[in-house]
């Protein structure tokens, strides 16, 4: 398969995942065993789904051709380059492609004058009035370069604004990897936009692919978002460097303090070594020009660390040439199609397995929670039938005995709801600590304390006490929260084994939530504010004003991002571990009053017994039914999820045939349609038709 194969397959899969939850969640309305959290649940499982993004990040210094590595994975089908691709730079911003279905395609631009202030690009992104947009003709290739040509945009600007920027730091030393050049006007040229996001719907984009164009060194060393957030959730990194240098001294900074450092084994970090084409010389043999590639791939590979595995030598250029005009033979020359097949396997796997995972843990929490429902139920519904049956013959005293004892369970229940009340009046208080130690608000008037401390600061050990405190606060109120989170997990746990021995209901582990991810991105955000702000090379070369900036527009931004999901996701969290145990109350206290109902309507007319006996083996049948359908509904999921892993694989024939069989036997069993076999078995013919690409001329390899 080709990467717009498997990526259209992963598409079609999601559809189908979503599919599946939306008919459980329709089932449970129908069989009135819906509430407003089981609701929540499944809805939040679904966006999720839907807004899965696959987000591949291209990093390089400038002129390694990474645009036109772009253009040649991508953009081939419109014939023509899309992105700007020339010699020197072309992309002078960093730039996000990705498809927003409800607005028109566009370029936003984010002028550069906003990096003088202390919002973040993020923060940014949520004011749209900040932003220049230009809108996208994409009828016309050439009305799409010319309009894309703007993120190459630059001004000129004196020392001063560069320096007030962060282009330049106070010993008027480069800052960020950008030329200090200067004019006879004594000026410099300096990005004209801080960051493009680029609306196109274009099929894989359309399909939730996000493409991050990087300009270099001087964006990544400027926008630090790239590195505490952009770079390090892409699901693939693309590290392009030239063929003909191979790894240079600034490729090297990038290399380690960006993408490759710390980061050992990681999936999805992939170099390419680009223009091999450039080492192809009529001179010499083609075993002569292979020996020299494979010399410069073991070189790249020895200096970066890596196994030569993970470097593939390509001809971007020869490769978006060789698609456009249909040249099979160049295309292999060009050695793009083992990039794009190594691409799919790293990217789709390792994001089919987080949307397996999740789909799993929400949907199995849900489906067995209904389950002990109906078990509960099916359980109650034999009490009663060996109740009524046991009274078979019996005269009214039996009968009113029988009255009395479920009297005296019902009040007995109801008097021990009293422990469920305190429990309650429990929970509440440690919910209100626990969201008062994630308050986004506090940790907002917290920000606002340390900025005046930092502002008042007239020495580098001062600024850099502010900045330590800072941490030493956040990474505190983590803490304090994690016990918070324990403490309600061990109430809970003891709630319901108290409800399971003394009632008999029925209760899976209580639903697990954790701070420990919040925890790792603060310490990474600490790790990174050392090593770039809080650091004496950087407060002795650096204004204080640039610090102070920096620190509250990414630091201190991105912390506050970190705790507002934290607390949204601990809220949801603290909405649902309750959800199990007020359905299991509220049914045993259905079920209790049923049965005194029954005793009671036989008290009172002895030839109701064997109508009420027959009723309830109706009930009976009908909860069996229930059961059959929802541990269906379960096994086809299961069975969507198993068949999507082995489709990703990467062991030729066997995986399809294991596939096959896997399919035949789910269809069998009426989980999977007759159209997923040829998914599996038959890949399309029309690579662009199978990514849903309108282009007819696309050379494509499987």
């Amino acid at each position: 398969m080709s990467l717009a194969q498997r990526f259209a397959a992963y598409s079609q899969w999601r559809h189908k995942v979503i599919a599946v939850v939306e008919r459980f969640r329709k089932w449970l309305v129908e069989q009135d065993l819906s509430d407003a959290q089981t609701e929540l649940r499944l809805s939040r499982l679904k966006d999720r789904i839907r807004e899965d993004k696959l987000n591949v990040a291209f990093v390089a210094e400038f002129s390694r051709g990474k645009s036109e590595l772009i253009n040649s994975i991508f953009f081939a089908d419109y014939g023509d380059r899309i992105l700007p691709s020339s010699a020197g730079r072309t992309t002078m911003c960093p730039t996000e492609l990705m498809f927003i279905p409800a607005e028109a395609p566009a370029i936003r631009l984010l002028p550069i004058e906003t990096r003088a202030d202390n919002i973040s690009v993020s923060e940014y992104k949520r004011q749209r009035n900040r932003w220049h947009e230009v809108a996208l003709d994409t009828s016309s290739a050439e009305k799409m370069q010319q309009a894309l040509r703007q993120v190459s945009e630059v001004v000129r600007a004196t020392p001063d604004e560069a320096s007030e920027l962060g282009f330049i730091n106070k010993d008027g030393e480069k800052e960020t990897g950008l030329e200090i050049v200067l004019g006879e006007d004594g000026k410099m040229e300096i990005p004209r936009w801080r960051h493009a996001i680029i609306n196109f719907p274009h099929p894989l984009l359309e399909q939730g692919l996000v493409i991050l164009d990087t300009p270099g060194l001087n964006a990544i060393g400027s926008e630090p978002e790239l590195t505490l957030s952009l770079l390090p959730n892409a699901h693939a990194v693309l590290f392009i460097l030239a063929a003909d240098t191979g790894v240079t001294q600034s490729d090297l900074i990038v290399w380690r303090e960006h993408i490759g450092g710390g980061h050992k084994g990681r999936r999805g970090r992939m170099v390419v070594l680009n223009k091999i084409d450039g080492l192809w010389d009529e001179l010499r043999s083609e075993a002569e020009i292979e020996a020299e590639i494979a010399r410069q791939s073991r070189s790249c590979a020895e200096i970066l660390e890596l196994n030569k595995a993970q470097i593939f030598p390509v001809s971007a250029q020869k490769g978006l040439v060789a698609k456009v005009n249909q040249d099979y033979r160049l295309l292999l020359k060009s050695r793009l199609p083992q990039l794009e097949n190594a691409l799919s396997f790293e990217l789709i796997p390792s994001k089919h397995e987080i949307v397996r995972e999740d789909a799993e843990v929400e949907f199995g929490e849900v489906y067995t929670q209904v389950r002990n429902v109906l078990e509960g139920r099916l359980q109650g519904l034999a009490e009663q039938l060996t109740e009524l049956g046991d009274l078979r013959g019996k005269n009214k005293g039996v009968v009113e005995y029988m009255m009395g004892k479920i009297k005296a369970e019902k009040e007995e229940f109801e008097s021990g709801l009293q422990h469920y009340h305190a429990v309650r009046s429990v929970f509440s208080t440690l919910t209100n600590r626990l969201l008062k130690d994630l308050s986004v608000d506090s940790l907002r008037a917290l920000i606002g304390r340390r900025k005046e401390k930092m502002l008042a600061a007239h020495f580098s050990r001062q600024i850099s006490g502010v900045m330590e405190s800072f941490f030493i606060d956040v990474e505190e109120r983590l803490k304090k929260a994690d016990k918070g989170v324990v403490e309600i997990q061990e109430m809970m746990r003891a709630v319901y084994k108290r409800l399971t021995v003394e009632q008999g209901l029925r209760f899976s582990a209580p639903v697990a939530f954790s701070v420990n991810a919040y925890a790792h991105e603060l310490k990474r955000l600490h790790g990174w504010c050392n090593e770039h702000l809080n650091s004496a090379v950087q407060l002795l070369t650096s204004e204080k004003k640039n610090i102070v900036q920096r620190f509250f527009s990414e630091v201190a931004a991105q912390t506050q991002r970190i705790f507002e999901r934290a607390n949204w996701d601990a809220e949801n969290w603290l909405k649902i571990i309750m959800a199990p145990m007020e359905t299991q109350v509220r049914e045993h206290q259905l079920y209790l009053k049923r049965r005194l109902e029954s005793i009671r309507r036989i008290h009172q007319a002895s030839e109701t017994l064997e109508e009420r006996i027959e009723e309830l083996e109706g009930l009976r049948q009908d909860l069996e039914q229930q059961i059959t359908e929802v541990d269906h509904i379960h096994e086809t999921l299961q069975v969507l999820l198993k068949l999507e892993n082995l489709l990703v694989e990467e062991h030729g024939k066997e995986t399809a045939e294991k596939a096959a069989k896997m399919v035949r036997e789910a269809r069998k069993a009426g989980v999977v349609k007759a159209a997923v076999k040829t998914e599996v078995n038959e890949p399309a013919r029309n690579p662009a038709k199978a990514a849903g690409n309108p282009a007819k001329n696309t050379l494509s390899l499987a």
